[in-house]
This record gives structure tokens, C-alpha cells and sequence, in this order.
């Protein structure tokens, strides 16, 4: 893959990173805050929520961490090798664990009866969009696995 190609890789995986820890910072709090105020019976529950939606940027983080580590083996021409392999399967536990916070909140949120179906269809396309990474993840990893098998053989047999 070219330079140009990994670093606007690199620079959109970056971009996602600042806005989500930018909503985190300012528009979160402020959201909780004004959710609060209009719905004084959930009110109890605004703490809990944004705690819980802070947990879940820790998986996020580490996976955009294992996806630079990727990015730099790819630039330096490294990426058949067994540390790709290992950044590829954190990316897919990651993603796992985000699935199960957001499994996890949205029962929370239905037992207290406060699942809005507008929360609702948006942990749906957040839990789906981890699955479809996890998936992706998961058959590259198996894929790579085998090339770097064909790889090693190859360099033994020379």
C-alpha cells in the first residue's frame, strides 16, 4: 500500500479518536445534564448512564491503539507477521467487549424502564457496527494466520 494511502488511513482513525473524545468531553456532560432537567423521573439515572458511556470509550481506545500499531507494520512493510496477527485479535476482543457494555446498559435501561426506542436503535447500530468490525477482524486474522503459516514454510524451506 502506498504512504499517502496508510497516513489517510491513519488520519481518519485519528479524526474518529478526536471526535468521539470531544463529545465525551463537551457534549456529553451537557446532553446528561439537559436530559436530566427535561425528565426529572430519569433523573437518578444521569450519572450511572454517562459513567457507563465513559467505560465504553476504554475498549474503543485500545482498539484504535492495536489499528496504529497495524497501520505502522503495514508502512513499514511488516504486516505479514505474527504481530499483526495479535493486534488483529485484540481489535476483535475489543469490539466483543463493546458489544457486551452495550448489551449490558440497554437491559439496565429496559429494567428501569427508560430504553427510549430512539437510544435504543442507536445501541442497536452501535452494537452492529462492532459486529460487523469483530467479523471483519476475525476473518482477516484467519487469513493472515495462514499467510504468515505459508510464509514461515517458505523461509525454512530456503
Amino acid at each position: 500500500m502506498k504512504k499517502y494511502g496508510v497516513n489517510a488511513l491513519r488520519f481518519s482513525v485519528a479524526l474518529v479518536g478526536l471526535i468521539i473524545l470531544l463529545l465525551c468531553i463537551f457534549w456529553l456532560p451537557q446532553m446528561a445534564r439537559v436530559s436530566a432537567e427535561q425528565n426529572p423521573e430519569y433523573a437518578y439515572l444521569r450519572y450511572p448512564l454517562l459513567y457507563g458511556l465513559y467505560i465504553t470509550t476504554i475498549p474503543f481506545y485500545l482498539g484504535i491503539f492495536h489499528t496504529f500499531k497495524l497501520l505502522n507494520l503495514i508502512s513499514k512493510n511488516t504486516a505479514f507477521t505474527v504481530d499483526a496477527c495479535k493486534s488483529l485479535g485484540r481489535i476483535q476482543i475489543y469490539t466483543i467487549i463493546e458489544i457486551a457494555l452495550y448489551f449490558i446498559g440497554m437491559v439496565f435501561l429496559n429494567l428501569n424502564n427508560a430504553l427510549h426506542p430512539g437510544i435504543f436503535i442507536l445501541g442497536l447500530v452501535i452494537i452492529f457496527a462492532c459486529f460487523i468490525i469483530s467479523v471483519f477482524s476475525s476473518v482477516l486474522k484467519a487469513l493472515l494466520t495462514k499467510v504468515v503459516e505459508i510464509k514461515n514454510e517458505n523461509d525454512y524451506t530456503i
